[in-house]
């Protein structure tokens, strides 16, 4: 029996439509991206990776990075994982994916997450990161609220 293994590459153009399609499913009642949000991110330069088993696009993640060392900032804008791959360890894959390119930038590193997301809110953790705020009715339309999380800059005294 041959296993195909998890790969984390640069997120192709041709899968966008796919995120969008993911999007729907993962975040129904908070504002989806479209297609045109992804474009508009890989158009601005923002670092976007894919998850991909067998070829096929099972998640994705982005990051932008704002500044240069030692003052440069990077915030996680998304990541997304299908359902059925959700606690196999792809979202971690791809968090680690853009922590490397975060470090390679000396970037501190900021996301929001849903206060109810505890799963990914302990994945944060383990990967450095700290709660520093909370953003009353962040999502839209549901109006829930998220942390803001902190981790930080790779090489710095309190960071990795």
């Amino acid at each position: 029996m041959t296993t195909t293994a998890l790969q984390v590459l640069k997120l192709r153009r041709a899968d966008l439509k796919r995120c969008a399609e993911l999007e729907q499913v993962l975040f129904p009642g908070d504002d989806p991206w479209s297609w045109e949000a992804f474009v508009s991110e890989l158009d601005q330069g923002h670092h976007y990776v894919g998850a991909y088993l067998d070829g096929r696009l099972i998640g994705y993640a982005g990051l932008a990075v704002v500044g240069r060392a030692p003052h440069a900032e990077a915030e996680v804008h998304t990541i997304g994982v299908e359902p059925g791959h959700q606690g196999t360890g792809v979202g971690k894959a791809l968090l680690r994916a853009l922590l490397a390119r975060a470090d390679e930038q000396r970037a501190t590193t900021f996301l929001e997450v849903r206060t109810d997301n505890e799963p990914a809110i302990a994945m944060y953790r383990k990967h450095g990161f700290e709660i520093v705020g909370l953003r009353k009715r962040y999502y839209q339309p549901s109006g829930a609220d998220a942390h803001t999380m902190r981790r930080p800059a790779a090489g710095t005294e309190t960071g990795e």
